[in-house]
């Protein structure tokens, strides 16, 4: 029997990911943390941090596994984090515009002994050379904000980027393949 799978995240995202791996979380709870970055921090180590340290903030009851994720869009060793507003998701749109860049997707458990483990799926997406007007266009749909990087990829961005290479769940919030391995090496048993 499998033990209790605690989902360390408010994201419907993850939820519906975890679902296409056939896992119902037995519990969900929002970590609280200070997601911010530390000064000269590179966006490879925050992500990790940032999935640990949420995984870490949820209290976990006995014969429970925590799962936590992160998701972080990066321009070089810039971190974008999550477009509060228009002009804040404007910026790193202009930023995206005709260039790569990648999405960090941190995923970490905690097993029922306490053992943590952790891994990053790097993909690397390139959005096609976006005009002012498309832009705003994607602005006004309001699926941006609150998102790392100002989109989307499962909504209407996914029609603005020619080229990706990596884990497309991994852009969208949780990387499956990764998550499948390390909930099984947690002793999660996965039909």
């Amino acid at each position: 029997m499998n033990p209790k799978l605690v989902l360390a995240s408010s994201s419907p995202r993850r939820r519906d990911l975890l679902a296409r791996l056939g896992v119902v979380p037995d519990r969900i709870a929002s970590p609280d943390i200070d997601e911010s970055p530390r000064k000269g921090e590179v966006p490879r180590i925050y992500a990790l941090r940032m999935a640990e340290e949420k995984a870490v903030a949820v209290s976990r009851g006995v014969d429970e596994i925590v799962i936590a994720g992160d998701t972080t869009v990066a321009v070089g060793r810039r971190i974008l984090q999550q477009a509060a507003d228009g002009e804040m998701q404007r910026g790193f749109l202009e930023l995206l515009s005709g260039r790569r860049h990648h999405v960090l997707s941190a995923v970490a458990i905690i097993d029922v002994d306490g053992r943590m483990r952790s891994c990053i799926c790097d993909s690397i997406v390139r959005f096609k050379r976006l005009g002012a007007d498309e832009i705003q266009s994607y602005i006004d749909c309001g699926e941006g904000l609150g998102k790392a990087g100002g989109y989307a990829i499962q909504g209407r961005a996914e029609a603005l980027i020619d080229w990706m290479a990596g884990s497309h769940s991994g852009v969208v919030g949780l990387p499956l393949y990764e998550t499948r391995t390390l909930l099984r090496a947690s002793g999660y048993r996965l039909d």
